[in-house]
């Protein structure tokens, strides 16, 4: 069974840095597209950054610039970077993850599992 469990959300400053992570377990990163979403209250989920199996990213344009999205095969674990972060970058973030079958699909239906959630408060 896959399970993704995420770390690193907290409270910082405008143009402060944050790093999520986010471990796998039951299956490897090295097939599979992993996303990471957001969340703001009121909002709709939103892509914030992907990777495909072959470490391929892909922003978008609210982040291009200041995110960067890792990963660690030996650990199983992806990360997210956060740079300059600012107010309205404010949700709860959400790593995801889906079987790479020729590419990711940037939108949350085309995932299946995703991580509990953790919450970025900008200030």
């Amino acid at each position: 069974d896959v399970q993704l469990v995420e770390s690193g959300g907290g409270s910082v400053q405008a143009g402060g840095p944050l790093r999520l992570s986010c471990v796998a377990s039951g299956y490897t990163y090295r097939r599979h597209c992993m996303g990471w979403f957001r969340q703001a209250p009121g909002k709709e989920r939103e892509g914030v950054a992907d990777m495909d199996r072959s470490g391929s990213t892909r922003y978008a344009d609210s982040v291009k610039g200041r995110f960067t999205v890792s990963k660690d095969n030996a650990k199983n674990t992806l990360y997210l970077q956060m740079n300059s972060l600012k107010p309205e970058d404010t949700a709860m973030y959400y790593c995801a993850a889906e079987l790479d079958l020729g590419g990711c699909t940037p939108t949350p239906a085309a995932f299946r599992y995703w991580a509990q959630g953790t919450q970025v408060t900008v200030s």
